[in-house]
């Protein structure tokens, strides 16, 4: 185990930094922010072979070439998952331009070479997706605690697929009246 990381599936211990999950490949590390995941799903419909969400660790680097674990890790939107080459691999470059697009429950979905302010301080990020209704609970970051709970009918549709889904899918109308 090097410095900074951790054994498959622990946290970070690391003082006033995000808890992080970290799982070590051969050539590429997998990170897991859980209280970032909106739970879109990209990950275990992209590899299920890596990302499976019935088995622990749930997340097996190895279990595909880096460059397609990285290709996969890059659609999440939230930027939960995030990953890190082995010496002399390619980090993730960020989109250009930066794009900003609100979500039809509100919140923003934002990509490209963001500097964020949150409770951890600045940190540098490709993806995020931010509250867009003040009601989440790890700011800037949206948690689906508020309005934003409410996913639109085809990503609901997809959630109630993924296999041992956290959340329940509502098909009622988004709550403050919108």
């Amino acid at each position: 185990m090097t410095e900074g990381t951790a054994d498959p599936g622990t946290e970070s211990p690391i003082a006033g930094k995000p808890r992080l999950k970290e799982y070590d490949g051969e050539g590429i590390t997998v990170t897991f922010e859980p209280r970032r995941c909106l739970h879109a799903a990209e990950c275990v419909h992209g590899l299920p072979e890596v990302f499976d969400l019935s088995r622990r660790p749930w997340v097996l680097p190895d279990a595909a070439a880096p460059g397609r674990v990285a290709e996969v890790i890059r659609r999440c939107p939230s930027g939960a998952l995030q990953y890190h080459p082995a010496a002399g691999g390619a980090a993730e470059a960020p989109d250009a331009p930066t794009t900003v697009r609100r979500g039809p429950s509100g919140q923003l979905v934002v990509r490209g070479d963001l500097s964020v302010t949150g409770r951890d301080g600045v940190r540098h990020e490709t993806r995020a997706v931010l509250c867009g209704c003040g009601a989440s609970g790890n700011q800037p970051y949206c948690d689906h605690s508020g309005p934003c709970a409410e996913p639109d009918d085809d990503v609901a549709e997809e959630r109630q697929g993924v296999p041992g889904h956290p959340r329940e899918v509502s098909r009622n109308p988004p709550r403050g009246g919108r």
